[in-house]
């Protein structure tokens, strides 16, 4: 049966035609998204593009199927997009190795979709793909998975939560190592490629190394080249293990060598701070002067570059030592308490970090974080992905109503894995969509001053297009101040000097909420800002404002509300088929929560349940019930 009727069968014709004509994004092409492809490709979309800045890595094979070795060090996107062309000849797709934060992909880059996808490991780049959604007024389909754990929702402005509605956990503890390969940027990042990564190619289990092969043809031949120089540097450094120049060969190789060839990628460091490479000879004349004891490092300071490279030194020969004496060819297993093991993940990762320009830990730090990294699980991307192209299908024939927030919790006690709840509404108070987006369209960058966007915004008060702004007004740019009435200073300057081109976005606020004449005067706006629009070859305006129809409406904000009859610690009931929670703060405020459920709450397993209150900050002591109990220290679940 053709896959379009199989969807006309389940989902009807409309849903079916929506699906061939709908044109998809999909943001990352690793884990998740290597699934993602491959089951929109074979579902009936047929308009799909993909971005990705990785690179293949050979430890992405063992769940990432659409890729093989003879793969290693292409494009992530490039060999996804070939694998589901080969799958589905007529499909319309192509291929981004980029960063999707880059000032090119734009309001109206983002736009010209129907629907975006992420498939992202990185918290980052999620918010700033929620944001562009938002202004561009796209549909998202979020998702994730950590180990058995996984979430898939949905996220229209106006309509649903966004992604940053609730806030996230500060701390992150699952990392799939194919992201952290070649642009780490914080600490954590640096602690997986030491451990996953280093630590497992040289002292792990090792794999069977077989040939590899592909066309001799010339498309074929620069890739064969380097996948044969990758083959010769790891044979160099097995032959070098348990000799005096093992800790050289390695340093040459992963702070050296493949530092240089990041380098001369220059596409990859155009909005990051380019790594530095690190010379062992150099570092080695500076050890000598160094009083610091490897055999007994400080666990609670951060290392200097010379300790770290001393460090890495004695703990490179002392597990090659360990290998050697072994005799046999056998492998040495991470534990973050072998002490010989933690030192040269840390030694390692502080040496990355000095060639990043990270932050350093100490080994004490390193061994918390490298003691809790979840493994990435092929099962639960298939999982997580079936679940996103399903809803992708309802969204795309506009069936809202029938999607929802689904999670992948495995327990084997438990018939069920998959649970859904219906999607929550927006946060009344979310700092990010609680905004009015718009596109502000400037047709000369370096005429345009931000004084005359300042004459233009007063101007529209007198439109049908009114913003309900006011006079009393501020303009942001992320955490820089443009504009209020007791800072003039940039009136004059133009949008160029002030460097808010095509990409970037200000944010106008309102400062006299007085007397405000209606529920759009308190939600702030934010523009983003485009290159002009030009139709029939007419001259465009110089400054012009659109998408004021496709604005959602917003609810007054909820004034504060206090239950008097609550009994001592502000213990509240609700409904059955909620769980709430109430925050008091050291104010007095009152922050509420709910988590609403398709089901009875008591039908959801404390496991799911106890996640999802964590992730709010909330630690659960008993089985999940319908009451919350507030103390001036901390939140418990009570029954």
């Amino acid at each position: 049966m053709r896959t379009t009727e199989q969807l006309t069968r389940i989902f009807g014709q409309e849903a079916a035609t929506c699906v061939s004509t709908a044109r998809l994004l999909v943001v990352g092409a690793g884990g998740i998204g290597c699934e993602l492809l491959k089951d929109l490709s074979m579902s009936g979309f047929q308009h799909i593009e993909a971005v990705d800045l990785d690179t293949i890595d050979l430890s992405n094979l063992n769940r990432q199927f659409l890729f093989q070795r003879r793969h290693i060090k292409r494009p992530k996107s490039e060999v996804a997009v070939q694998a589901i062309r080969n799958f589905n000849p007529g499909i319309d797709a192509h291929a981004r190795q980029a960063n999707i934060k880059e000032p090119t992909f734009d309001v109206d880059w983002f736009s010209q979709f129907d629907l975006v996808l992420n498939a992202l490991d990185n918290l980052d780049a999620r918010r700033h793909v929620n944001t562009m959604c938002l202004a561009a007024h796209v549909p998202l389909i979020e998702s994730g998975t950590a180990g058995y754990l996984g979430q898939v929702t949905v996220i229209k402005g106006g309509e649903t939560e966004c992604f940053e509605c609730h806030p996230k956990p500060v701390e992150r503890k699952t990392f799939p190592i194919c992201t952290i390969r070649s642009t780490p940027s914080a600490p954590i990042h640096c602690i997986v490629w030491a451990k996953n990564y280093l630590f497992a190619q040289l002292f792990g289990e090792r794999q069977d190394d077989k040939d590899m092969t592909a066309e001799e043809d010339a498309e074929n031949m620069e890739e064969l080249k380097q996948l044969r120089e990758e083959s010769m540097a790891l044979a160099k450094l097995a032959e070098a293990m348990g000799s005096p120049e093992f800790a050289r060969v390695v340093f040459e190789k992963v702070f050296s060598g493949d530092i240089a060839r990041l380098l001369s990628m220059p596409d990859m460091w155009k909005h990051r701070q380019p790594p530095t490479q690190l010379d062992y000879d150099e570092l080695e004349s500076v050890a000598l002067g160094s009083d610091f004891d490897p055999t007994s490092p400080g666990t609670h300071t951060a290392m200097s570059l010379t300790d770290a490279f001393v460090l890495f030194k004695y703990t490179a020969g002392r597990l090659a030592q360990r290998l050697d004496s072994d005799g046999q060819g056998g492998s040495i297993s991470f534990d973050k308490d072998d002490e010989d093991a933690l030192n040269f993940v840390a030694a390692t990762a502080s040496l990355r970090s000095y060639v990043f320009g990270i932050d350093q830990t100490s080994i004490f730090e390193t061994k918390a974080m490298a003691g809790n990294i979840i493994p990435a699980i092929a099962t639960t991307n298939a999982v997580v992905a079936g679940m996103m192209v399903t809803q992708a299908i309802m969204v795309v024939s506009e069936q809202m109503s029938r999607c929802h927030t689904a999670y992948v919790s495995y327990n084997s006690k438990r018939s069920r894995s998959v649970l859904s709840e219906p999607l929550a509404t927006p946060n009344a108070t979310c700092a990010v969509c609680r905004r009015r987006y718009l596109t502000l369209r400037v047709a000369d960058l370096s005429r345009t001053t931000l004084g005359d966007v300042v004459d233009y915004l007063h101007m529209l008060a007198e439109t049908e297009n009114n913003l309900y702004l006011g006079e009393d007004i501020s303009i942001v740019e992320g955490s820089r101040i443009l504009y209020d009435l007791d800072f003039e200073d940039n009136m004059e300057k133009s949008m160029e000097e002030l460097d808010l081109g095509r990409g970037r976005m200000i944010t106008v606020t309102r400062e006299d909420l007085d007397d405000v004449e209606c529920v759009a005067a308190t939600v702030p706006v934010v523009l983003s800002i485009a290159g002009p629009r030009v139709e029939d070859g007419s001259q465009p305006l110089d400054l012009d404002i659109e998408g004021f129809e496709l604005v959602p409406e917003f609810a007054p904000l909820p004034p504060p509300t206090v239950d008097e009859t609550a009994p001592s610690g502000d213990q509240l009931h609700f409904a059955d088929d909620d769980v709430a929670v109430v925050v008091d703060d050291s104010d007095g405020d009152e922050g509420l929560a709910t988590l609403n459920h398709a089901e009875n709450v008591n039908d959801i397993s404390d496991e799911l349940a106890k996640r999802k209150l964590s992730d709010i900050g909330v630690r659960v002591e008993s089985p999940v019930k319908r009451r919350a109990v507030a103390t001036d220290d901390e939140t418990t679940i009570s029954e």
